[in-house]
């Protein structure tokens, strides 16, 4: 996820210390996430004018380099759906679940393969910005990692700072990356980046070449690859507040995430930056109904919308495609849901202010591992 930070002349850390009790999250600080950590409180304009920006333009896909494989996508995780049913959490009906934008092309109409997998697949997920801060207090369950498990892939998550740069994080994926076995016995590595962690994914394959062979695939998931306007006029030590979080054990690592995340950076780092073209990319971008927006993300999602309604309440929707990427699907979630299961261990906050954040993530994963084990067939 992407907390960020607007303008606020309380001393929050001395009132959360005194607010706090047995596991709870203070309504303050609620509020600081919803009106100071997302930047609803802040006034410049969220794309200030400069002349050092790379040129750019926004065209479709199909004129971007990307591949749109929207269709045999959606048949594959709808099949999973209608497969699985109520005996995931979440469950939504295929329908709610994907967004179809402008002219999705169709599925091959080819039978779904739901057995057993036939390459051992292991996802490997890099967290957003701010991941150790929060995931204890999360509590989570391993659910997802235990759903795609049983079929034969495995899920994992590598560790980077949860409040550092891009360029940090991505020397932390290639020294857990070369840590990992790499016989023949041992399952194909795809990389999955959630957030921030697309960006420090696509910073590493850049920057360490040793690493690619063990790759197979690089998916981002309502990735932050073009920044977000929303880190524009924020600062590091406003997003240090999560430090102060329930149960974080985030350090401030090198200082860098908020300007890592800033749009100039993020574009002028594509501009300067080709791809390696040793394994495929995937794009998963996260494109809400806005009445699926949850309350605490709609301050965020009203201010993004002077850009563009598109928006997932942290990031535009056409900053989540890597170039020259196949384009998996619009997932009908806000940046929050998709990845950050809070209601599934905070029920209250489940009913209040994060109360669009259900949705079937252990089904999407699944959905995203066969698709690319068929991709792999061809």
């Amino acid at each position: 996820m992407i907390p960020l930070a607007g303008r606020i002349n309380i001393n929050w850390k001395k009132y959360i210390c005194c607010t706090y009790r047995s596991g709870q999250v203070p309504l303050v600080l609620l509020a600081v996430v919803a009106c100071g950590v997302l930047g609803a409180c802040a006034s410049p304009p969220l794309e200030p004018y400069t002349e050092d920006s790379p040129a750019l333009a926004l065209v479709p896909v199909a004129q971007a380099g990307v591949m749109d494989k929207r269709g045999r996508f959606r048949e594959i995780f709808c099949s999973i759906l209608e497969a699985r049913g109520t005996t995931l959490p979440d469950y939504r009906d295929c329908s709610d679940a994907l967004m179809r934008v402008g002219v999705e092309p169709n599925g091959s109409g080819k039978a779904v393969e739901l057995g057993q997998a036939k390459r051992r697949l292991k996802a490997m997920v890099v967290p957003g910005v701010g991941w150790d801060c929060v995931s204890k207090w999360l509590d989570l369950k391993d659910t997802v990692r235990q759903h795609v498990h049983q079929f034969g892939y495995d899920e994992g998550l590598i560790q980077v700072d949860a409040l550092s740069s891009t360029t940090n994080n991505a020397s932390q994926i290639r020294d857990a990356i070369m840590a990992m076995d790499s016989d023949s016995s041992e399952p194909e590595l795809v990389l999955i980046g959630y957030s921030k962690g697309a960006p420090d994914i696509l910073e590493a394959v850049v920057s360490y070449p040793e690493i690619r062979h063990k790759i197979v695939a690089v998916v981002s998931v309502a990735g932050a690859i073009g920044g977000s306007p929303l880190a524009n006029d924020a600062t590091q030590t406003q997003l240090e507040l999560l430090r102060h979080w329930p149960g974080a054990q985030c350090e401030n690592g090198n200082g860098s995430a908020i300007e890592s995340l800033r749009t100039q950076v993020r574009k002028t780092w594509l501009a300067a930056h080709s791809l390696p073209p040793d394994f495929p990319y995937y794009s998963l971008v996260s494109y809400p109904n806005p009445q699926r927006i949850s309350s605490i993300l709609k301050t965020s999602y009203n201010k993004l919308s002077q850009i563009d309604a598109r928006n997932d309440g942290q990031v535009l929707f056409y900053d989540q495609i890597i170039p020259d990427s196949t384009l998996l699907g619009y997932v009908n979630a806000d940046h929050w849901a998709l990845a950050v299961p809070v209601a599934r261990s905070h029920s209250m906050l489940g009913t209040t202010f994060v109360d669009h954040n259900d949705y079937p993530r252990e089904a999407l994963l699944e959905a995203v591992l066969r698709f690319l084990e068929e991709e792999f067939e061809k």
